[in-house]
This record gives C-alpha cells, structure tokens and sequence, in this order.
C-alpha cells in the first residue's frame, strides 16, 4: 500500500481528498499546515506528497522547494492541489519541482490518473 501525504489546511478539502486517496488504495497521512507536515517528514518517507498552495505561515510552493532541495526527500514525488490554476501558478510549480499539478476542485479520475503516473498504484 502507498503512503500519501497530504498537506491541506481546508477541512472539506482534506476530507474529500482522503476519500479519493483511499478509494486507490493508498494509506494517507494529514497535515493542516507546513509545521504539520515537515513533523510527519521526519516520521515517515510517504510515496507521494500533495501540497496545497496556501497554507497557514508558509505556502506550499515553499514547502515544494524546500522538498526538492533536501537530499532526503527529493526524490518523492510532489503534487501541487489548488485553486490557484492560471498558467503562471502551474509554471512556477514546475520551476520550483512539482512533479504535477491539479486545480481545485479535483476530479477523482484525474487524481488517479496522476497516481498512476507517479507511484503506480
């Protein structure tokens, strides 16, 4: 079974996202904010991060790049989820490593689809 981070601060989303993650056959592990997520990095190597872009104190672009750059993490994939989805937000997710991105809200085949390509599920 593949272990999805997933790192949203919006209850609904982070509910409705957990079911798709799940409905795949992935375990999930939650984070509400960047805080939240880097404790769960250094607890567990999840398969797969997806990232909100706007998080409480720091954005998830940031945490993007942060992840990118850590020899340690590097190599997990990272999915951008947010409703900011003009061109210019999805090139700066692939400039700062994104390995895809989704706009809000998501459509569970796509999300799949995007599991599919990055860990197999």
């Amino acid at each position: 079974m593949k272990t999805v981070l997933l790192v949203e601060d919006s209850a609904t989303d982070r509910t409705v996202l957990s079911s798709y993650l799940q409905q795949c056959g992935c375990m999930v592990i939650s984070a509400s904010s960047v805080e939240e997520a880097n404790t769960q990095l250094l607890q567990k190597s999840p398969d797969l991060i997806i990232l909100d872009v706007i998080l409480p104190g720091q954005s998830g672009f940031e945490l993007c790049r942060e992840i990118k750059t850590n020899p340690t993490l590097k190599k997990i994939p990272v999915v951008i989820c947010s409703t900011k989805g003009t061109d210019v937000d999805k090139m700066w997710g692939n400039m700062l490593g994104a390995d895809a991105y989704l706009t809000k809200p998501v459509n569970g085949d796509d999300l799949k689809g995007v599991l599919n390509q990055l860990i197999s599920i």
